[in-house]
């Protein structure tokens, strides 16, 4: 296995443990917080899709899909507090749009050369995450940084253990 293996191993790991907890939830559960001061899923769920669209530019300029007017804006952090599901999208366009931006998300890794990982990352990222191969890595685990707040959530709807 080389890196690059391990990185989509990864990102493939991360996604399937989300896939599995949010594939029973409906649109009004996509509302359901944690706790009070925690992000409903909807709001986690676009702010994924629209973070992995940022890093993939930030790797390299335009290499994430557009995606639609406002989405950013909708699941920035002023819309943490929003519980106006009319503010958010449907389970199903979250889907879509995941799997628009994770198909840019592995073109990119396979084009990208793999000297090229360790490179330094953009400034604005470096502190955290200093090379490009780094980069790679946290798109590959941010949705396992939200997993655990999905599964507080399943157990107040009194879904099935999944995982």
């Amino acid at each position: 296995m080389n890196v690059k293996d391990a990185i989509r191993q990864t990102f493939g790991l991360s996604n399937a443990v989300l896939s599995a907890y949010i594939g029973d939830l409906t649109d009004a559960e996509l509302m359901q917080r944690a706790n009070p001061g925690c992000n409903h899923v909807a709001w986690q769920l676009g702010h994924l899709i629209a973070s992995e669209v940022g890093l993939l530019n930030a790797i390299q300029a335009g290499a994430g899909p557009e995606l639609p007017a406002g989405f950013a804006e909708q699941h920035g952090k002023d819309q943490t507090g929003s519980n106006n599901p009319a503010d958010f999208c449907t389970k199903q366009q979250y889907l879509e749009l995941a799997e628009q931006v994770h198909a840019a998300t592995l073109k990119l890794l396979d084009d990208y050369p793999e000297a090229d990982l360790d490179s330094p990352s953009p400034e604005h990222l470096r502190g955290m995450f200093p090379t490009m191969g780094m980069v790679f890595l946290l798109i590959a685990t941010h949705p396992m940084m939200h997993a655990g707040q999905f599964v507080p959530v399943r157990r107040a709807l009194g879904k099935p253990v999944v995982i």
